[in-house]
């Protein structure tokens, strides 16, 4: 399966770079590049920036204009903040503004990315396949799937303008916590216990959260700072909540309950208290390094527009509020998730998983 994958990964690479007859939109590739002089830019912040002109030639890839030679030239800023620099090999979308027998005018859109991604798609494949063997196919597919049902939850959520949107996204977690689980563990006690635990940590995180929301009457909840947001900000910040805390708590119960599993075959003789026991000590030492986690990915999302922020003469105070406060109450909700789930699996694996686990 392995040597299967990498063949049709291979394939799959190559194809996205001979692809441009399957886009509406002009693409060129650039087959020649030269470098004008650099200029040096300076705001009213004292930010230094340089800005390089550039002259691309090359030729069209598909459309009606297929085979016309195009020069075109770009700007781009050494930040890279909004624009981009392209080479020699790259492919681009382009807006074609006129077009002649002799000539074409155009403008750079962005660079098509395709083949970086399916690229991407493939290491991960491949990677999962070679190390996992089934079991990274199967997780592989459970990523596969719960991405298709996010698609299908953002179509519904659409057609009804975000009115049922924590609905949609709350049946979607129990549909993602099952199949996933399902697909990974398989239909069996553990599954179930692992379900229940999920869903239960999670919900009892959540509600936590809107009792904190209620007595506090969402005091230092800045909405507000959901950017481009064009329905009723309050629930899509919580079905967003919703997901974020579903992801940690099924990580650390499937930790927990799988190695309680796996204690109970080597030691049947082990008696439920012994098993809970067991079970808070293994939370307690996976527990941390989780909440770091959520932490970091928190920090590295909010990272660079919280940066710019700064540069731009904005105040910390400022800065967190707009970009920080929002992540930090998420990773807070989802961090009662993470420590709320560690008695929750360790009594449902105490009282259910039963006196003997088949090997």
């Amino acid at each position: 399966m392995w040597a299967l994958t990498l063949v049709l990964g291979g394939l799959l690479v190559w194809g996205t770079q001979h692809d441009a007859a399957l886009y509406h939109d002009p693409i060129m590739r650039v087959t020649n590049v030269q470098t004008g002089k650099r200029t040096t830019m300076t705001d009213d912040f004292q930010n230094k920036d340089t800005q390089t002109t550039q002259t691309l030639t090359g030729h069209i890839l598909n459309g009606p204009h297929r085979g016309r030679k195009l020069t075109i030239s770009n700007s781009y800023s050494q930040s890279r903040a909004m624009d981009q620099r392209y080479r020699r090999g790259s492919q681009l979308f382009v807006v074609i503004h006129s077009h002649s027998r002799q000539q074409l005018t155009a403008t750079a859109k962005d660079l098509k990315r395709d083949t970086t991604l399916v690229f991407m798609i493939w290491l991960v494949v491949g990677l999962l396949l070679l190390i996992l063997q089934f079991s990274g196919f199967m997780a592989f597919l459970s990523v596969a799937a719960n991405g298709v049902l996010f698609y299908v939850a953002i179509l519904i959520n659409g057609s009804t303008q975000g009115a049922q949107v924590l609905w949609i996204f709350g049946s979607l977690a129990v549909v993602f916590a099952a199949l996933t689980l399902w697909l990974v563990i398989g239909a069996n006690r553990q599954m179930l216990i692992t379900f229940a635990t999920t869903i239960g940590g999670t919900t009892l995180a959540l509600v936590m959260g809107l009792l904190v929301f209620h007595f506090t009457h969402e005091r230092g909840v800045t909405y507000e700072s959901m950017q481009y947001v064009t329905q009723l900000p309050r629930p899509l910040f919580l079905a967003e909540t919703l997901l974020g805390s579903l992801g940690a708590v099924m990580d650390e119960s499937t930790d927990i309950i799988s190695s309680l599993f796996a204690l109970k075959r080597e030691r049947p003789e082990l008696t439920a208290g012994q098993v809970f026991k067991s079970g808070r000590q293994i939370g307690s030492t996976i527990m941390g390094p989780l909440i770091n986690v959520l932490f970091f990915i928190f920090v590295a999302d909010t990272f660079p527009m919280a940066m710019l922020f700064l540069k731009n003469g904005n105040s910390w105070g400022y800065t967190f509020t707009m970009n920080m406060s929002l992540g930090v109450v998420q990773s807070l909700i989802s961090g009662i998730g993470i420590v709320l789930a560690v008695p929750l699996a360790s009594y449902l694996a105490s009282r259910f998983m039963g006196k003997q686990v088949i090997k």
